[in-house]
């Protein structure tokens, strides 16, 4: 089944062209079938790009896929249109009493931030918090990982000595999980980040299980042992050029950024990169939906109800 989105939306013609099937919203009225709500958190300054590259991989599965985004109140974007954010977005406070089957929260260029000290950090705690009682499984990308594991576990993030950046070889540690079934047991992942946790760090709370990480890149893909909080240090939604526009406009700054590692072909900035994670991108995502769509109610009122009986109730310790 299709993407339901509105047919206003850039992504949308973008995917059509893309021979993506999305099905805009008068369309999805005619049929009987719920689809999953699914909320996704902007917090990316390019929020266009991020909309195509999120809903690209959200379109690819059987289950059809009803998408709200919110942008955050307490902080103004001033890389997208006002308008564009009036059309499509919504905030935190209106959508509040709502339930969803999922949730995404995007990474953000804020990673050398302490995290109290981000714009928008007491807004994004209360989602995460609201998300506990209203979302049956949410996606934490890149710097929003770290910012949930610290906020949920206490775990602190660590400043690089360079930026991480390229796409680097990753092994599946349990190909038998629901998020990671399928993926190549070596496959490959873009990143692009300032900071890192470390893997004893995450050793040290029980319920969180490293399904795949880097020798490079460290713990990757990780999920809490009943799947409702889902970590990913990289970005796999990453279009093909998306590294490549971050490299050029670092080095337009004057920032001498390193070249991205693995990516372009003999490491020739001249040469077009190569996309070596589309695939295992797909398959992430699609998992995903579908551990979704088999263990969320149909009523969805009933979220709340079923979250009970696996509530997560581990909690950092005290020093």
């Amino acid at each position: 089944m299709p993407l339901k989105i509105p047919k206003e939306l850039p992504a949308y013609s973008v995917l059509s062209k893309e021979n993506i099937f999305v099905m805009d919203v008068e369309r999805s009225m005619q049929q009987d079938i719920r689809p999953l709500q699914i909320a996704i958190l902007n917090l990316m300054p390019l929020k266009i790009q991020t909309e195509n590259q999120l809903l690209r991989y959200l379109s690819n599965s059987p289950i059809q896929v009803e998408i709200t985004l919110i942008q955050v109140k307490s902080h103004e974007c001033k890389n997208t249109s006002s308008e564009h954010l009036d059309k499509f977005y919504t905030y935190f406070d209106d959508i509040k009493d709502k339930k969803f089957d999922g949730l995404i929260i995007t990474g953000a260029p804020v990673e050398l931030l302490e995290f109290e000290e981000v714009e928008y950090w007491d807004e994004l705690v209360e989602i995460m918090e609201w998300s506990k009682k209203n979302v049956f499984s949410t996606i934490h990308i890149c710097w929003a990982a770290q910012a949930s594991l610290y906020h949920y576990y206490g775990i602190q993030k660590y400043e690089l000595e360079n930026k991480l950046s390229g796409v680097f070889k990753h092994t599946v540690n349990n190909p038998g999980s629901a998020l990671t079934r399928g993926l190549n047991d070596v496959f490959y992942a873009p990143h692009s980040r300032h900071t890192a946790i470390k893997k004893e760090d995450i050793l040290n709370v029980p319920d969180i299980e490293i399904l795949s990480e880097s020798e490079k890149a460290g713990p990757f893909i990780m999920s809490t042992k009943d799947g409702r909080r889902i970590f990913v240090t990289g970005h796999l939604e990453y279009d093909t050029d998306t590294l490549k526009g971050e490299y050029i406009r670092d080095y337009n700054k004057g920032m001498d950024p390193l070249i991205p590692e693995n990516y372009y072909p003999n490491g020739d900035t001249d040469i077009d990169p190569v996309n070596t994670w589309r695939a295992n991108a797909t398959l992430f995502y699609t998992n995903w939906l579908n551990q979704v769509y088999q263990d969320t109610p149909y009523d969805i009122n009933k979220i709340t109800e079923k979250m009970t009986l696996s509530t997560n109730s581990y909690e950092p310790c005290e020093d």
